[in-house]
């Protein structure tokens, strides 16, 4: 069976990315949420950038998946499985795969932002495993985890390393959000990339092909189709940096000489100065006690923590709590 819940449309879409760009266009300095890479040529770009050599997120994680599927399947018996921006599940299908074989799952909620890449997932998955129920829900990880379906038993998967692309107070409130919506007993599998040397992870987000840099500047085409701006792309650098006090990595948008914007659907001119950076993205990187730290906080115990032998990323595995 196939069910699609759709909790926000392209009105609610359009809406938010106006906000955003108005916001982040006057902020100083300025940004811009990383979502809004993702049209159809950003989702492409970035299913390149998975594939590159200097990006081992991708591969590694499923490595981990791969070789410990299994034992996650017998830690959680999961009757439901919850994965968060999941885009084409490509991943969870190991998990997928290693619950039907231990023969607990029920049925797989993926939820994601996009209805369109949703439903192409959703109508594969319910070929696929057609004993499985299969529910989408359209919605926004951050404004519609209430939304979810309740279950008994569900584990909720948020893979990628995407929960660094959230900054400390954007992770406290997920998490919070995220817990309040489970049952003790109910669990959270995790991906994090790991805090390691900056010679590794910075080439992950500025490779030597220039893919990252065009699915970085993604986001200026993204704002010229959808919002009548005027901006030059080509006028702007891919900048990838390591901030060691932060422990992540910046992507940045830097103007080469002097632009003058105009955004014509908000009625806004921005001027960018020689040289000026607009923060696009940040990809915090973890370390075990402090993501420890971070989930207890939320009402989470960290049970498993798995990685790859080069300490490069992990898949924690972690368990809502009785809350006080």
């Amino acid at each position: 069976m196939t069910i699609l819940e759709i909790h926000i449309d392209e009105r609610d879409i359009a809406r938010e990315l106006r906000s955003d760009v108005a916001d982040g266009l006057r902020a100083e300095p300025k940004v811009l949420p990383p979502k809004w890479f993702y049209d159809a040529r950003g989702s492409e770009l970035f299913e390149q950038i998975t594939a590159l050599p200097e990006y081992y997120p991708t591969r590694t994680e499923r490595a981990i998946l791969d070789a410990q599927a299994e034992r996650f399947a017998r830690l959680t018996d999961a009757k439901t499985l919850v994965e968060l921006g999941s885009g084409s599940s490509a991943k969870t299908r190991l998990l997928l795969d290693a619950l039907v074989r231990h023969g607990t799952l029920g049925s797989f909620v993926p939820m994601d932002v996009s209805g369109t890449a949703l439903l192409d997932a959703v109508t594969r998955l319910a070929a696929d495993y057609p004993g499985l129920e299969v529910r989408g829900v359209v919605g926004d990880l951050t404004r519609h985890l209430a939304d979810l379906p309740d279950g008994d038993n569900r584990v909720v998967a948020f893979l990628g390393g995407t929960i660094g692309n959230l900054v400390p107070d954007e992770r406290a409130r997920f998490l919070g959000g995220l817990r309040a919506v489970l049952h003790p007993g109910e669990w959270l599998l995790l991906g994090t990339d790991l805090v390691k040397d900056p010679a590794v992870i910075v080439p992950a987000y500025d490779d030597a092909a220039g893919v990252t840099a065009a699915f970085n500047r993604n986001v200026l085409h993204v704002i010229n189709r959808r919002l009548h701006a005027d901006f030059n792309v080509d006028a702007y650098e891919h900048v990838a940096l390591w901030n060691a006090e932060r422990e992540w990595v910046e992507m940045r948008l830097r103007a080469r000489d002097a632009q003058r914007v105009r955004v014509a659907d908000l009625g806004l001119t921005v001027d960018f100065a020689a040289g000026e950076e607009m923060r696009t993205e940040v990809s915090a990187k973890f370390r075990r006690a402090g993501l420890t730290g971070e989930l207890a906080r939320a009402g989470f115990a960290l049970r498993e923590w798995w990685t790859d032998p080069q300490s490069l990323f992990a898949v924690s595995l972690a368990q809502a709590v009785a809350m006080p």
